[in-house]
Formats: C-alpha cells, structure tokens, sequence
C-alpha cells in the first residue's frame, strides 16, 4: 500500500486541469509499446516457426525507430504535438495490418522486414509527457523533478504491465492478438493524448537569427549540444545494461530448469526501478543536476555488481531476484536526472527532439546489449553474462565522468529557454535545483 504522504506528494502533480488526462492516454499508448516486441516474437515463432527471423525482424524494427523517432520528435517541436501525433498513429496502423496480412497470406521473409521497419513513425508519448510536465511547472523545479520521476516509474509499470498482457493474448486467443491489441491502444492512446489541448506547449516564438550561423544553431540537431552527446552515449551504455539483463537471466533461469521464471526475475528489476523512481521523486535536489547524474551512474554500476556476484556464485533464483531488484534501484534515478538534464541543455523548441534522441540512444543500446548477450550465453557458463550489464554500467559511469564538465549546467528562467537557442551550448555553472 503507498503511504499517505507518497499519494499527497504526487496527487501535488494532478492540481493542474488536464494532467491526469493526458497521463492515462500516454500509458494507454505506452503499454502498447512494451507489447510490440514479446507480440512480434510469438507470432512469428509461431506462424513462421523461427526464432531467429523474429529476432532479426524485430531488430530491424529497432533500427529504423531509432532513426525515426528523432525526426517525429523535430517535427512535433516544429509543428506541435497534436498535428504530429495524429496522422502518426494513423500512419503506423497501416504498416502493421500490412504485416499481419503477410504472416497470414505467407509473404516472403523480406515483406516482414519492410512492414515491421515502416512502423517506425510511432509517437514517442513518453517524451510528449514529459515536455507537457516541463511546461506546466516551467518555474517549478520541484515539481519537474517529482514529474519526471513519476515517469521513470510509469514507464516500469508499463513494461511489466506489457509483455505480461502479449503474452496472455498471444497464446490464449491467437498469436495475432498481441499485435492487434498494441495496434489499437497505441492508434488510441495517441488520438486520446493529443486531444488534451489544452495541455499541449505552445509553439516557442521562432527565434530572429542575425546569421545564417546563428540560424543553422538555432534549427540544427540537439546533438550540437556537448551535454546531450555525453548523456546519449550514457544513456546507449545504459541500454546495455537493459538488454544484457534481460536476456542473461533468461539464459540463467533456463540453466537451472526454471525459464518460466525468468519474467518474474525481470518483473523484479523493473519493480525495484518503479520503487526507487517513485521515491526518488520524494527527496528535495540540493545538487545541480550533472552532479546528480554522476551520483546516479555511480550507484548503478555499484549495485550491477549484485547479480554477477549471483551468477558466478551459482546462487539459486530467491537471491538472484534479491540481487536483480537491488539493481533496478538505482537505474530510475539516474534516467529521471537524466531526463531533467536534456530539459536543462536545451531550449524548448527542441525538447521533443532532444528526448527522442536520447530514447533513441537506449533503444539501440539494448538492441546491442540483446545481442552481446545472447552470445556469451551460448558460449560460456550460466551467470557469467551478468559481466556485461556490469561492465556497461561501468562504462556509463566512465563516460558520464569524461564529460562532466558538459553536464554541469545553469538553470535558465522558463522565458531565456523559450527564446534562446543553444547557442552556447557549453553553459557551466552550479547551482542546486
């Protein structure tokens, strides 16, 4: 049960018309993210009896979407959200159908790899909340950080929440219903989203550039930002850690004769993130963001080390999931600092571009970390693929470390960041938030 003071803290969120609208259409919209990749895999496994085709199909899936969703977000900054977010989702239903016609009708592997890649123009919801919390509480830093952390756990939620409810489709009515249910709450959950107007950003006043120089910074990628680079490759090591998590303890469950209980393992992870980013949002930042993440980085390879000392030490599943939930503590804190630092380096006009990047930066982090870990678990003993969360935990923590005189940034009033675009990006200074 949450406590009394966790539920008035965060009901402080809901005071202003229109967020818990906009909230419940985004995780209608996120759950059918978290189901994509479990639906995908069951079907073809079952339809075209390959494991490895759905693999391949699902990382080309990944790939497009990881170049996709930074231009969706440059549009939506540009154009707004709702003017976006519609003819998106009603794009994305149409590549979907397509794919499912072809399992059915038995089309070449090549169509799959085409339809699941054309999906790749989904609305990143996530990011679309986070810029509306970051407009509502502009000259409230408190309530960002509480909004942001808040997030961080429904994101966890949802991905518990998901693959659980593809799986229960796919194999009790049909290997199609997954992907059809996600279709219909991702197609829904963005209309929804995008209905709440009132709610919305408003378009930032395009800046008067004196120089075509200042005009090509002002329009140019987020990525001209020192600061967003450090945190993107932070965040694709940190995506790492995800995707070699994930399949490492399948691996390591199935070892032992119990792989029907690797997604209660993997439920732990996620639940103790959820926990830590519920709580996380609860303490008063007295550091300046940068500092934070560093600290956040530091906790998450400290305690990555928990499951590896597990697996080499071949302890059974009860203290796996101890160690696997200690882990997923501290990888919510250091994705909400991080979240807050891209809203801290860029003005708003680039707010939804910047998420997306960052999202993006994740998405091929556990593409990667997915695939370096399925490999390690064909070739050496159970438990020894927690090596590699652990080692790309650390290899956050190192790159975090390297730029971290880019990530110490000075808080801006809400009015600058409207109007100013990040023409020194290199902005350092300290205060606490």
């Amino acid at each position: 049960m949450p406590s009394p003071a966790l539920l008035a803290s965060y009901r402080r969120l809901f005071s202003a018309p229109g967020a818990a609208a906009f909230t419940l259409a985004g995780m209608l919209g996120r759950i059918a993210l978290s189901m994509n990749g479990v639906s995908l895999v069951v079907l073809l496994a079952e339809r075209r009896g390959s494991y490895a085709l759905a693999g391949t199909v699902s990382a080309a899936g990944l790939v497009t979407g990881a170049i996709g969703m930074p231009l969706l977000g440059r549009l939506v900054d540009r154009y707004g959200q709702s003017r976006v977010a519609v003819p998106a989702a009603l794009y994305n239903v149409v590549p979907l159908l397509a794919l499912l016609l072809c399992v059915r009708l038995g089309a070449p592997d090549w169509t799959l790899y085409l339809c699941w890649a054309a999906c790749a123009a989904a609305p990143n919801l996530g990011g679309m909340a986070r810029a509306r919390w970051a407009h509502l509480y502009r000259d409230d830093p408190a309530a960002r950080h509480l909004a942001n952390s808040f997030e961080q756990a429904l994101d966890e939620l949802c991905f518990m929440a998901g693959p659980v409810l593809a799986m229960l489709l796919c194999t009790t009515l049909a290997p199609e219903a997954g992907l059809l249910t996600a279709g219909t709450f991702g197609a829904a959950g963005a209309l929804l989203f995008a209905a709440q107007r009132r709610t919305e950003p408003p378009l930032p006043p395009a800046p008067a550039p004196a120089s075509a120089s200042m005009k090509e910074r002002a329009h140019g990628s987020p990525l001209r930002v020192p600061g967003l680079r450090v945190l993107v490759l932070t965040f694709l090591a940190t995506g790492m850690v995800f995707g070699a998590t994930e399949i490492t303890t399948v691996a390591y469950a199935d070892a032992l004769g119990h792989k029907a209980a690797a997604g209660g393992l993997l439920a732990l992870v996620a639940a103790g993130s959820c926990v830590a980013g519920l709580l996380f949002g609860l303490l008063t930042p007295r550091r300046a963001p940068g500092a934070r993440f560093l600290i956040g980085a530091g906790a998450m390879a400290g305690v990555l080390l928990l499951p590896l000392a597990a697996g080499l030490g071949g302890a059974g599943l009860g203290v796996l999931g101890v160690a696997l939930f200690a882990a997923g503590t501290a990888t919510a804190p250091t994705m909400v600092t991080g979240m807050t630092l891209v809203q801290e380096l860029l003005p708003q006009r680039q707010f939804n571009e910047g998420m997306a990047v960052a999202v993006s930066g994740i998405v091929v982090g556990i593409s990667a970390g997915a695939a370096l870990a399925g490999t390690l678990a064909e070739h050496a003993a159970p438990g020894t693929g927690y090596a590699l969360p652990a080692s790309a935990a650390a290899l956050a923590l190192l790159i975090a470390l390297t730029g971290r005189r880019h990530l110490m940034t000075r808080k801006q009033p809400a009015a600058a960041r409207k109007e100013q675009a990040p023409e020194n990006p290199e902005r350092v200074v300290s205060a606490s938030v």
